[in-house]
């Protein structure tokens, strides 16, 4: 059985407590928390936002939240009626001074309370809104502000965001999010690689052929028009989630668990990243957009359709890049990224291949002699899988085939585990930033994923269509074969 350990009391205010991200997954995460009591009564998440509401009213929209997102097996009613009790709403303009002192003044009922101030909200107000916080007296040494990603579009925006929180608040107690880093198969990369030593050895150039990190969605822009066509696939996944899914991959050990130790090793990895040069453009990295096709069995319209655009766009809903770590260890090994909207799975796995062998000793016409390859699912199933040849059985000769160790979490622990936002709330309230981005992780980012932005930007050509439903435009198949590889489609 998983560990609860308890949190002290806290008042977790979240901005932009009526959007997509609050209804869908925060009052959720907190639900769950409180449910296997996590956190006591004497806790308060305090909605924050523009809308006109009373707090009855926005109990009424959190509970039809929780209705839908959270499992009806998990929906315990008396647990639920209880929850809402602690939640409360209070009106507040993010770019004036109203609604600021009445917030503040329900915070100072509990003045020893932990606060956690989740910004669940477009990127531009969070130096607005942690200005107003300090300059009206609301945060104390136990202040913490959560910051959603993006953080910002691109390197100077990303840095001045952090100049003006940076300017009210220390870097410990700023905390920026990226989910991936809560999923339990994320976490056990730090396991599998420095807590058993059978693969810290084989960890490098010599026996790694190559890297492939998928991350692949089958719906489309649709419900995040205004925010996706300002972003793309790039800014919407690579800077953030992939990268740091690399950095878990490629860095060395941490002399230990601590927050810093560990975050050093991520940043020395984003910096041994080899930046692009212009003319490699075309060949590094592939932009697509997706055009009308079919997924899960219906037909879907394009992205021009989607954003309800008659006109072309340089929105890319598709990326594949081919990345590189300038290191001893990786020398020679690339990282191939791919990311889309509209692809035929719902997926997000990493595989490791290793080389083949130098020499066999079985009979061509006998065995199809694959790789070997370390599969980790961060999604739909979260788990990892070993593939390795093997005998079949019988005895009609030697005849080899691969098979697979499968480790699924759920069949293995039994059990429903906390959620990546769950962790994660709950280690902000413990102050414990270890699975948060530091400001120079999020600015190390931008600095290797802008070149890319630059480079297509001054080129007038279009991202490439490819069909809904398909596994992205054929250049990005090109750009792994033409090193003799092929992308793997995920575990059936």
């Amino acid at each position: 059985m998983a560990r609860i350990l308890p949190v002290a009391s806290f008042d977790c205010v979240v901005f932009g407590a009526t959007g997509d991200l609050t209804m869908r997954k925060l009052l959720a995460a907190l639900y769950h928390r409180y449910r296997d009591r996590q956190f006591p009564d004497t806790s308060r998440i305090i909605a924050v936002a523009r809308s006109a509401l009373e707090t009855d009213g926005f109990r009424m929209r959190a509970e039809a939240a929780l209705r839908q997102h959270v499992s009806p097996a998990n929906l315990d009613e008396e647990t639920l009626a209880a929850f809402l009790a602690l939640v409360h709403y209070r009106q507040v303009d993010a770019l004036s001074d109203e609604g600021w002192e009445a917030l503040v003044a329900t915070l100072d009922e509990r003045p020893g309370q932990v606060r956690p101030f989740y910004l669940a909200t477009s990127p531009e107000l969070y130096g607005p809104i942690c200005q107003r916080l300090a300059r009206h007296g609301g945060f104390s040494a136990l202040s913490r502000v959560v910051l959603e990603k993006p953080i910002g579009h691109d390197l100077a925006s990303a840095r001045a965001i952090n100049m003006a929180v940076g300017e009210v608040l220390p870097e410990s107690q700023i905390f920026r999010i990226d989910h991936y880093l809560g999923k339990e198969t994320v976490q056990n990369l730090l396991a599998l690689r420095f807590a058993n030593p059978i693969f810290e050895r084989l960890w490098n150039a010599d026996v790694i052929d190559h890297v492939q990190i998928t991350v692949s969605e089958v719906v489309g822009a649709e419900g995040r028009v205004g925010y996706y066509d300002r972003s793309g696939a790039l800014r919407d996944m690579v800077q953030n989630h992939m990268l740091q899914l690399l950095c878990l991959l490629a860095m060395e050990s941490p002399i230990s668990l601590d927050a810093d130790a560990v975050r050093d090793e991520k940043l020395k990895v984003l910096r041994a990243l080899r930046r692009f040069e212009p003319h490699e453009i075309n060949s590094f990295s592939v932009r697509g957009q997706y055009v009308a096709g079919a997924a899960e069995g219906r037909p879907v319209p394009g992205y021009l359709a989607d954003i309800g655009s008659t006109e072309r766009s340089m929105t890319e809903t598709f990326v594949a890049l081919k990345a590189q770590v300038n290191s001893w260890r990786w020398a020679g090994v690339p990282f191939y990224l791919r990311t889309g909207k509209r692809l035929p799975r719902k997926m997000s796995e990493i595989v490791v291949q290793f080389r083949r062998p130098p020499f066999s000793v079985f009979p061509r016409d006998q065995h199809d002699l694959q790789p070997n390859r370390l599969l980790i699912r961060l999604q739909p199933e979260e788990g990892m899988r070993l593939e390795m040849m093997t005998k079949e059985p019988g005895p009609g000769g030697l005849h080899l085939r691969p098979t697979g160790l499968d480790i699924s979490f759920e069949k293995t622990f039994g059990q429903r585990y906390p959620d990546a936002y769950e962790r994660l709330l709950m280690d902000v309230v413990r102050g414990n930033p270890t699975l948060f981005m530091r400001r120079d992780e999020v600015e190390a980012a931008w600095d290797w994923v802008e070149p890319v932005l630059h480079a297509w930007a001054e080129r007038p050509e279009a991202p490439r269509p490819y069909v809904a439903g398909s596994w992205g435009p054929t250049a990005a198949i090109a750009m792994i074969e033409r090193d003799g590889r092929t992308w793997y489609e995920g575990i059936e």
